[in-house]
């Protein structure tokens, strides 16, 4: 079967959905102007931060150049229990409510809000330090079921229409139709992708407990992965057929974070396919791409593939990349409390360019 093509999507009147989406979304009338895209992860984790959601908001919503938001995983940390099957308020940490609590601040932003599922809010819920409160299949389904009740639609006011793998997948590949968290869109001449990819070493690390199900975890890191490496060539067929001037790719995972690699730490092996997919996918490319993550929640930029023989190029064995650009952005538990504030500019021979935007000095005492 041919690749699937989502631009040819677009053509077709009998796919009224996708046409839909992809007209309102591919920035025919604005694709010329620059874009501003607040992007932050790894929020809120904590009741405090919760409670002081506002300044995050107030601060990206103060800004008249932000159009867009992008979420790029763990709604809450990894010591906390995943809460997300009741909805009885009022919202806190030992209350069931709080998934219920960040869709509400999410829906508090005042532009278009993408958000992308991390580790904590369901791959880790066996785990005894979150209290092994869920299975991880039933926790997916049930950020499924909240933040894209929706499918081809985001979250914040107003929403955005935006293409999902649910409503666009390739039939030889049913099982594709469950991701619909996995979207993509066009704005400014660049096409934005998120994929489901979470840390714990791609969900590979033992169920454990009550909740261990190896032939179940099994099914779901491959059917998911494989979903994953048939978007993302989705998106670059995308950008080829409709010459990007460059790509954004979101995930949660930290695919280069050297703490994984330490004795007893979860691992980076299982990302080795998507990886070495990226690389290929981005050289053939031949133009900007720029990946976003949190999951190691310290601000970082580099070019992990640039060089091969150095200790990021080695990790995944991969050919030489130089037009791969890797942003990880800061945790909300780390000091100075930011947002990063991403500028594209398709004019410009640096289509990317970026910086952190401080909310409050200290989100562990001082956030009042």
């Amino acid at each position: 079967m041919k690749t699937f093509f989502l631009s040819m999507v677009l053509l077709a009147a009998s796919c009224a959905q996708a046409t839909l989406a992809m007209a309102q979304d591919r920035g025919d009338v604005d694709s010329d102007k620059p874009l501003t895209v607040a992007v932050f992860g790894d929020w809120p984790y904590n009741q405090n931060l919760l409670d002081n959601a506002p300044l995050l908001i107030n601060s990206v919503n103060a800004d008249p150049d932000v159009s867009l938001v992008i979420h790029v995983g763990d709604i809450h940390s990894g010591s906390m229990p995943c809460t997300s099957a009741n909805i009885l308020p009022p919202i806190s940490t030992s209350n069931p409510g709080w998934n219920q609590g960040i869709y509400y601040q999410f829906q508090q932003f005042k532009d278009p809000l993408v958000y992308t599922p991390g580790d904590n809010e369901w791959t880790d819920c066996h785990k005894s330090k979150e209290k092994s409160s869920g299975s991880p299949l039933n926790e997916m389904a049930s950020v499924r079921s909240l933040f894209f009740a929706k499918p081809g639609h985001t979250l914040g006011i107003p929403e955005k229409i935006v293409s999902t793998q649910a409503q666009n997948f390739d039939p030889a590949y049913p099982a594709d139709a469950q991701f619909v968290e996995n979207v993509m869109w066009e704005n400014a001449g660049v096409v934005f992708v998120t994929v489901n990819l979470p840390g714990s070493n791609n969900d590979t690390l033992p169920w454990s407990g009550s909740f261990a199900n190896p032939g179940a975890q099994m099914q779901e890191v491959a059917e998911r992965t494989d979903a994953d490496m048939r978007w993302l060539q989705a998106a670059f067929d995308v950008a080829h057929n409709d010459h990007a001037k460059a790509m954004v790719i979101a995930v949660q995972a930290d695919m280069w974070d050297s703490a994984a690699l330490l004795s007893g730490g979860d691992g980076l092996d299982k990302y080795t396919r998507f990886v070495q997919k990226l690389a290929d996918l981005t050289v053939q490319f031949g133009r900007p791409v720029l990946l976003l993550n949190g999951d190691s929640h310290l601000y970082k930029t580099d070019q992990p593939l640039a060089d091969p023989t150095s200790l990021s190029g080695l990790i995944h064995g991969t050919q030489a990349v130089t037009n791969l650009t890797r942003i990880t952005v800061q945790g909300s538990t780390n000091a100075p409390a930011e947002w990063l504030k991403l500028t594209i500019d398709p004019h410009q021979h640096a289509v990317f360019s970026w910086e952190n935007i401080p909310y409050c000095n200290d989100p562990l005492t001082h956030c009042q």
